[in-house]
């Protein structure tokens, strides 16, 4: 599908709608800078078309995810207006993807890359039905926990990989195996970012995602066995890399890096230690691997 671009507009006249627009994207922008070095990081490799899209597209989640784990929670609403507040922000999604408009700038700026690249119910509605699950379930099957991560992380990397592909004609075997690709990226980073909040999501958040591992207990196997499955997605990922257009391919490239880094500390890092401890990539680490990434280096 080759669908019109979303331009950032810069004239200093601006008015109405164009005026509006370039607010509700600075306002994404703003999101991702101060929510994620990480990806915010990665993002400015990406050009300038797919940068304003992905941005749009993490500014969504990131709030969605506050809803249901972040600033409603600490503001003390019941579960229950959670729900009802994370319902709303759901239905306004659809409404400004149908008309192109939202009072809500994060997304309004959404719903013109969601219109502009062609991302659809078939992502945003397994996405917020992770996003429900949050708001009642706090231990997982592997059925559930399979369902979990598809809508919470891998239906985010198929939506960037809609922004990547924007403009680019690619063939049938080539977009299946980016979107095989994106699927397991974004489930390494889910997993990736499990592992290293163990504390914080049973002892903060009264959850555990990993199917069949006890936190009281966590072992090193636990952990062994939890890292083959990020290693597997990580090799998987990494092979559909070069088919990315150019335009994209540095900024994946970078974002396996830190998360490949990122795998590497938690392996190091004891069992006993990680269940109390969140694993970091110092910032000089980061800066090394962005520069790896910019002159071409893939993981």
């Amino acid at each position: 599908m080759n669908l019109p671009a979303l331009r950032v507009r810069s004239t200093g006249a601006e008015t109405g709608s164009a005026l509006y627009d370039d607010v509700a994207i600075e306002t994404s922008a703003r999101v991702i800078a101060r929510y994620s070095t990480s990806f915010g990081m990665a993002s400015r490799l990406l050009g300038p078309d797919v940068r304003t899209h992905v941005r749009n597209i993490y500014a969504l989640v990131r709030v969605a995810d506050e809803i249901v784990d972040g600033v409603a929670h600490e503001a003390g609403l019941a579960p229950e207006e959670i729900r009802r507040r994370l319902d709303a922000f759901e239905a306004e999604t659809d409404q400004a993807c149908a008309t192109g408009f939202s009072t809500n700038l994060v997304i309004h700026a959404f719903a013109l890359t969601a219109r502009a690249v062609g991302i659809g119910r078939e992502l945003t509605e397994p996405f917020f039905s992770s996003m429900r699950a949050d708001c009642t379930e706090t231990t997982h099957t592997p059925e559930s926990f399979t369902s979990y991560v598809y809508g919470s992380a891998e239906v985010i990397g198929l939506m960037c990989l809609r922004a990547f592909l924007n403009g680019h004609r690619v063939s049938a075997d080539q977009e299946a195996r980016l979107v095989d690709g994106a699927r397991h990226l974004g489930a390494a980073f889910q997993k990736v970012n499990f592992l290293r909040d163990l504390s914080a999501d049973f002892d903060g958040l009264g959850r555990n995602y990993f199917p069949g591992v006890e936190l009281n207990s966590f072992s090193e196997d636990d952990k062994r066995r939890l890292l083959a499955d990020i290693d597997a997605d990580l090799a998987a990922s990494s092979a559909a890399l070069p088919g990315l257009p150019p335009s994209s391919r540095r900024a994946v490239a970078l974002a396996q890096l830190l998360f490949g880094e990122l795998t590497e500390r938690i392996r190091a890092t004891p069992a006993s230690a990680l269940i109390r401890t969140r694993v970091r990539v110092p910032t000089p680490v980061k800066l090394k691997l962005a520069a790896a990434a910019a002159a071409g280096k893939l993981p």
